[in-house]
């Protein structure tokens, strides 16, 4: 399986995902009230709308935009780890 660079892969995105990414990342880096456990709720539920939206796209927005946010999430609250998968 092939991945996309990063510019590749966003050029490859409708509005809808662009979006979606944009509003992920500065609500996990700019919402002054966000919890942790929102924070990996807010990327799980990107991910599942990108699963509907451009499933053929998913794998790449595994490896490349999911690192990311979760970064952005670890950096936002100071943890060298989260957990690895989805949250109740």
């Amino acid at each position: 399986m092939v991945f996309m660079e990063s510019d590749d892969f966003r050029s490859k995105l409708d509005a809808r995902c662009c979006l979606m990414l944009e509003v992920a990342s500065r609500t996990i880096e700019e919402d002054p009230d966000l919890k942790l456990c929102e924070g990996l709720r807010l990327i799980e539920a990107t991910h599942r709308a990108f699963a509907r939206l451009a499933p053929d796209i998913v794998p790449s927005f595994e490896v490349i935009e999911l690192p990311r946010l979760r970064g952005l999430l670890m950096e936002r609250f100071g943890v060298a780890e989260l957990p690895p998968g989805p949250l109740n």
